[in-house]
């Protein structure tokens, strides 16, 4: 099963953020420049075309003629500005680089229809960053490309297992760039200074706030907690359809395999986008109504949606679930040992079946783990040892089994023809702990999260509303 780590090793910190404006104008006045002189040339009159004839030096260099005709059809190099949002401009090429990150992310094949939707939604959240730089900025909260470089870096190695260098080749080999992951990496650390500077210190939370929710933990215990993964799209009574549509387009390319955490960080309207869609622990009083009967029918790892809100749709990923206050089994320790077999090129189905057969009698007669070793040496099978195995990172299907198994018990041989034959022999087990629950210093940091998260969405709300968009 995944989890929210492993999905965001797919995609998690894809990054926000945008070369410098200055630095932008730049280039952008740089390739201007290149592309505007040899026009220039062509567009002569006639009587600069003859001052250069009567000067050989004027363009002896180039040898261009008097009358060059063009051929083909232009490079389209520039695109022109898409959006522009408080004066500053989001092109065509910014919206196709941040949609090629979506799409690798993806990893599916998607219809012109979906593109389409995709696009949209990218010019939307680009616009979004736009904002969120831009106040940061009036905020004088900005932030700076040195930051955004060592960011990068960062990331390249944690979350791609890449250097810098590489991460600029891969982003290049996709049609995106490594601009565009910066512009996302800007927009995140930005976000989060104006966060920090405007809303987090006028929020409190009382000592006494934080000791009744402990009461009403321990008051729970044993209550179910699940950790949910989050994609909302807000919606009005007029745009309804449109969203719900489009809360179906992303259902369908998630239960194809699309990265959950990829999706939650590009199209989702929570405040929790930035973490891929995340909403921690939690239990489902705390959930509008709606989520929580359908979470509460959910097991980890499984999909639901889209379920209608009052304010719009949400898309629902159970990461895990465990009780209030209580150790949970699946934390446990095993000490395991795998006893395999495989089978040559061209075993024919019933060739394999009966040597499987026979696996499973003769790994019957092992007397415990320390006879493991001869007992498969003597049966010609591998066998590997692992004393750290947590069973919750085990498949679903075998972690019950593996709970119920008695010291020196033997899993039923699993596996098939192409990948071999195996058992599990259990070794030993280190069970967890009674759990704490969290301390007053979390519990505190989780209820002052939570009303950053509300003023955060009324402060971009805000910032919408006010601001000047002009599209093409």
């Amino acid at each position: 099963m995944k989890t929210i780590g492993d999905l965001g090793g797919e995609f998690t910190a894809v990054g926000r953020s945008m070369v410098r404006l200055a630095g932008r104008i730049g280039l952008a006045a740089g390739a201007g420049a290149l592309v505007a002189a040899p026009v220039a040339a062509m567009a002569q009159t006639p009587a600069a075309q003859a001052a250069n004839q009567d000067d050989p030096g004027a363009n002896a260099d180039l040898n261009l003629p008097a009358n060059p005709a063009s051929f083909g059809t232009p490079p389209s190099q520039f695109r022109g500005a898409t959006a522009i949002v408080n004066g500053a401009i989001i092109t065509g090429t910014d919206i196709d680089q941040r949609l090629a990150l979506v799409l690798a992310a993806n990893r599916n094949e998607v219809s012109n229809d979906e593109l389409e939707r995709l696009r949209a939604q990218v010019l939307s959240n680009l616009i979004d960053e736009t904002l969120q730089i831009q106040e940061a900025e009036a905020s004088e909260v900005g932030v700076g490309a040195a930051e955004v470089d060592a960011t990068y870096n960062r990331v390249s190695q944690q979350n791609f297992n890449m250097t810098p260098a590489q991460l600029d080749a891969y982003l290049r080999s996709i049609d995106s760039s490594p601009a565009s992951m910066k512009r996302q990496i800007q927009g995140e650390l930005s976000w989060q200074r104006i966060l920090r500077r405007n809303i987090a210190p006028f929020i409190n939370v009382s000592e006494e706030e934080v000791h009744e929710r402990l009461d009403r933990l321990k008051a729970d215990r044993g209550t179910e907690e699940f950790r949910l993964g989050e994609i909302f799209l807000s919606a009005t009574a007029e745009t309804k359809p449109q969203a719900r549509q489009q809360a179906e387009q992303i259902m369908g390319q998630l239960r194809q395999g699309g990265s959950f955490v990829a999706y939650a960080r590009q199209f989702s309207q929570a405040s929790t986008a930035a973490v891929g869609g995340d909403l921690g622990w939690i239990r489902l009083a705390q959930l509008p109504p709606e989520l929580a009967e359908a979470a509460g029918q959910m097991q980890p790892g499984q999909l639901v949606g889209p379920v209608e809100l009052r304010g719009g749709y949400s898309l629902l990923y159970l990461i895990d679930k465990r009780k209030v206050l209580m150790a949970d089994a699946r934390e446990a320790l095993l000490s395991l040992k795998q006893i395999s077999i495989s089978f040559p090129a061209g075993t024919s189905a019933d060739q394999a079946a009966a040597r499987a057969k026979k696996f499973a009698e003769d790994v019957q007669g092992i007397a415990g783990c320390g006879a493991a070793e001869a007992g498969a040496a003597a049966m010609g099978a591998d066998i590997v040892s692992n004393d750290n195995i947590r069973v919750k990172d085990l498949p679903p299907q075998l972690q019950d089994t593996l709970l119920a198994l008695p010291q020196g018990g033997i899993t039923q041989p699993f596996g098939s023809a192409s990948e071999g034959v195996r058992v599990l022999m259990l070794c030993g087990r280190t069970d967890p702990g009674m759990a704490g629950g969290p301390t007053f210093d979390e519990l505190m940091a989780q209820i002052e999260d939570e009303r950053i998260n509300k003023r955060a969405q009324i402060y971009l709300r805000d910032l919408r509303r006010d601001a000047v968009i002009e599209y093409n």
